[in-house]
């Protein structure tokens, strides 16, 4: 498929709210760096999470006037910024939703987990609120089927955030070309959750909440920074061999092949932050100390555990559903008195989006 296949070109009135909850997703191998268009550098392959999820509700009302008005409400207050942000990715999708143009939006959204701190928000988000324009499409394309409903809801969700493209399937997902999956591409995820080993599919994320304040630099910022680093070629190779390595592991269940490729991809994409121009620190001294907790436990124990970060402080530790308990105590007894307030989300793998009835 290529972008002409997701245009609507009917201009249709619509009028009524549609509710969207949208889970973050964890890159096991990173998406950092891309080109215009929100087209990644190189492939990514990433876990759907279950508990740390963003509900949007989507109204659209026949305009009123000429000028388009746009009214965005998050954790209950009115954010401008977000406001401001929205209206760029509106004006970004408009060909692909005419009808945008004909109507008055007001959206309301809050997240289960801390905005702008390591956690995807951007890809919950976007995937909450693009699954909601697609489902007012189809209100008049009653014939859309499910495949076509969250290709293009992928396809939306990417051109507001790359990794949102991830957040519309599970447990298992890869973004980007990539010669190691039939049908990948850069304009959508798939999903590759059938060519997974179970043990995958139950897997663990506990996010150890380091700092919940919002990042210095943002992902769009380190994205650009990419362009310029002296490091992004080889970087964007070693991810596209990662990839490929990383299918058979995901089909033999090698749990040890899979904590070697999610460490380094971690580590990686912060030491790429520190040698940008200008170069930055995102992890914080608890990070550390988290990280070092968690490698000597697994020296000691033999237990396969193991930790990744997202673009941020927060500490991602990866288990298999038969450690669980072992886990659990080694998290409160070692690991919780380095999170914020002692504060941490206890998640797990999930299987994507889903739609939200109205409450009476």
């Amino acid at each position: 498929m290529n972008e002409k296949d997701f245009i609507y070109s009917k201009d249709i009135k619509l009028n009524g709210v549609v509710k969207w909850s949208a889970p973050s997703n964890i890159a096991i191998v990173k998406y950092w760096g891309k080109l215009e268009n929100q087209i990644p550098q190189n492939p990514s392959i990433s876990l759907t999470l279950s508990k740390s999820i963003t509900n949007t509700s989507l109204s659209l009302t026949p305009k009123k006037n000429k000028t388009s008005n746009l009214h965005f409400e998050f954790e209950g207050e009115k954010q401008e910024s977000f406001e401001k942000k929205t209206l760029m990715f509106l004006n970004k999708i408009e060909k692909f939703f005419p009808f945008i143009k004909n109507h008055d939006l007001e959206i309301k959204s809050n997240n289960t987990f801390p905005h702008s701190s390591g956690i995807a928000s951007s890809a919950s988000s976007m995937a909450a609120l693009s699954a909601c324009l697609v489902d007012f499409e189809k209100m008049d394309n009653r014939e859309m089927s499910d495949e076509y409903f969250f290709k293009k809801s992928s396809f939306i969700a990417r051109i507001g955030s790359g990794s949102a493209s991830r957040s519309l399937y599970g447990p298992v997902v890869i973004w980007g070309e990539s010669k190691a999956y039939k049908n990948s591409n850069d304009l959508f995820g798939i999903n590759i959750s059938n060519q997974v080993h179970e043990i995958f599919k139950e897997f663990n994320d506990t996010i150890l909440i380091i700092n919940p304040g919002q990042k210095k630099i943002s992902s769009s910022e380190g994205h650009e920074l990419m362009n310029k680093n002296p490091f992004s070629n080889q970087r964007y190779e070693i991810a596209r061999k990662n990839v490929i390595n990383l299918m058979e592991i995901l089909k033999s269940g090698d749990l040890d092949g899979f904590i070697s490729i999610t460490e380094s991809e971690a580590l990686m994409i912060h030491s790429l932050m520190l040698t940008s121009n200008p170069n930055y620190i995102l992890i914080k001294p608890n990070t550390l100390k988290v990280i070092s907790k968690i490698t000597e436990f697994r020296t000691e124990t033999k237990l396969p555990i193991c930790f990744t970060l997202d673009a941020g402080s927060n500490v991602h530790l990866l288990y298999p559903e038969n450690v669980k308990k072992k886990i659990s105590d080694f998290i409160k007894v070692e690991l919780m008195q380095y999170c914020f307030s002692n504060r941490y989300i206890d998640d797990k793998v999930g299987h994507g989006p889903k739609k939200i009835l109205n409450e009476k």
